[in-house]
């Protein structure tokens, strides 16, 4: 196994914000060359990578660390591959390695730089592609999160009114599409203030819902052309999968090298086993760290196909029940979950099929 500090001459740790990025460069026995502040502006970027070449007497053998590569350091991954060079993404930095040591910009680029410098190479955290289908998908993904919760909200709000103030809707169970669509239709009355000005505000929200309704199809819709337009269109194929959990997947295996295995697509889903055993019991648990919303993709998917899809309703009948040889229910959950992420993952990356669940 390599180390990465015997791969490449320079290493550049970059500190990012919305305003100014802060970039450190080291060399590969760990001495600090140069600090250096640049805006986040395409102007102030390139003056970056000037100052880069500069120093590293444009060695493209230098290795970027970008915190938050998919957030404020995105633009600036971006330019560093277009200019030649290989980035990554920086981990976590341990709080516990700044006590009594102290805090800057300038120190925590400098960490950022060196905190790569001791791993293997298969360690690194390459970043997700951003470009084309992978992009547009990401951006539907986070609008279609954001309506959601807007909607789930706004339908909130809804019941809490007509349930608090009487304006002849039957609330005591969840509204239904039927009802808001009334709602939405209600025209003012002569009535009270307080009655009048309910209805008002009953109205506005349930319009709100039907937009977002309207705007979560449409989004659909377009997430659909754009799946079955990218390499994740076979996911479509399988049972229980969507074109939501189909783009949720492709954003986050993102293109072939990123997950080095398998085993570690399952990781980064959250679904690979943890020992959890104690005493004379041997069992294992849900890892419920990862990637969350791939975790909850997969989750949907495998309660669909537990619901319609007849070989995992046969699973779950043969696994399922008391006696010692059995699982319960949410282990069974994690043994499915486990098997698709494999099946995923092997699609993702063109691969022969693997063995369902048996």
């Amino acid at each position: 196994m390599s180390i990465v500090a015997h791969l490449y001459s320079f290493f550049i740790g970059v500190d990012t914000h919305a305003r100014n990025h802060v970039y450190s460069i080291v060399t590969n026995t760990g001495i600090l060359v140069e600090t250096r502040s640049f805006p986040t502006t395409s102007a102030g970027i390139k003056r970056a990578l000037t100052w880069a070449g500069r120093r590293t007497s444009g060695d493209l053998d230098t290795l970027w660390v970008v915190e938050g590569a998919a957030s404020y350091g995105a633009v600036l991954t971006g330019h560093i591959a277009a200019a030649g060079y290989p980035v990554v993404e920086a981990g976590r930095m341990d709080a516990k390695a700044r006590h009594g040591v102290g805090k800057s910009d300038e120190l925590d680029s400098r960490r950022i730089a060196a905190s790569v410098l001791p791993l293997d190479a298969d360690q690194l955290r390459w970043p997700r592609h951003g470009e084309g289908v992978r992009q547009a998908l990401r951006v539907l993904l986070a609008a279609r999160d954001a309506m959601s919760t807007e909607r789930t909200r706004a339908i909130n709000s809804l019941t809490a009114l007509v349930r608090t103030i009487d304006l002849g809707i039957d609330a005591r169970k969840s509204l239904t599409s039927d009802q808001v669509d009334e709602i939405a239709k209600w025209r003012t009355r002569n009535e009270d203030v307080d009655l009048s000005t309910a209805r008002e505000e009953a109205i506005r929200l349930a319009k709100r819902v039907l937009a977002l309704n309207d705007d979560l199809q449409t989004n659909h819709d377009r997430l659909t052309e754009l799946v079955e337009a990218s390499p994740a269109a076979p996911l479509l194929d399988e049972p229980g999968i969507g074109p939501f959990s189909a783009a949720v997947c492709f954003t986050a295996w993102s293109h072939p090298g990123r997950v080095r295995n398998e085993a570690a697509f399952a990781a980064l889903a959250g679904v690979n086993p943890i020992p959890a055993s104690s005493g004379n019991t041997r069992r294992h648990r849900l890892n419920r760290g990862g990637d969350r919303q791939l975790n909850r993709a997969l989750h949907t998917v495998i309660m669909n196909r537990m619901v319609h899809d007849e070989r995992t309703r046969n699973y779950v009948a043969r696994h399922y029940g008391e006696e010692p040889t059995k699982k319960s229910k949410r282990e069974i959950k994690r043994n499915l979950k486990r098997y698709l992420a494999r099946r995923v993952y092997k699609i993702l990356n063109a691969l022969d099929t693997v063995p369902q669940p048996a």
